[in-house]
């Protein structure tokens, strides 16, 4: 039963033993283990800050995107907007320009009839009286064919003239 009652002996030594490795690990081991501890406590904090400013630049560029497509957006708005206003303009100023052409043509086509009507007009009269004219020869001619008929008529139109 030596193990479970030691002797002085073995307790010295042991505990001697155990300052031993006690004092080498503490003189040695420890101050590398805590050391490489610090540095590694040390690299994940800042692991986790640069995880977490990255994550903070994240946000801003997320807004400063969301803003910029914002911004392209009303900026495509206004741009089509303006497109609109511009696509409408030139239409409208196109029917003016058709309407005021179109006028135009009616009324050139208007004077047009009205002098093309009165050359017809003055044709017709012109032909009218071309018309009469060789009637009242033909008439006359047959009336007075003698030299008595037209002494009288000459007569009667000389008294008419007269009272006139």
């Amino acid at each position: 039963m030596p193990l479970i009652n030691p002797g002085i002996g073995i307790i010295f030594w042991m505990t001697l033993a155990f300052a031993i490795v006690l004092f080498v690990l503490g003189k040695y081991a420890w101050p590398a283990i805590l050391n490489g501890l610090r540095e590694r406590e040390q690299s994940i904090q800042d692991a986790l800050d640069a995880a977490k400013k990255a994550h903070e630049e994240m946000k801003l560029l997320k807004l400063d995107n969301e803003k910029l497509l914002k911004e392209a957006k009303e900026e495509r708005d206004a741009i089509l907007r303006e497109a609109r206003k511009i696509k409408e303009k030139i239409v409208e100023d196109a029917k003016e320009k058709a309407n005021e052409e179109a006028a135009r043509i009616v009324e050139s086509a208007k004077k047009r009839i009205e002098s093309e009507k009165m050359a017809a007009m003055v044709e017709i009269k012109n032909t009218i009286a071309d018309y009469s004219i060789e009637i009242a020869e033909k008439i006359l001619r047959e009336k007075l064919g003698d030299a008595k008929k037209q002494k009288e008529y000459i007569g009667k139109l000389l008294e008419e003239s007269n009272l006139n």
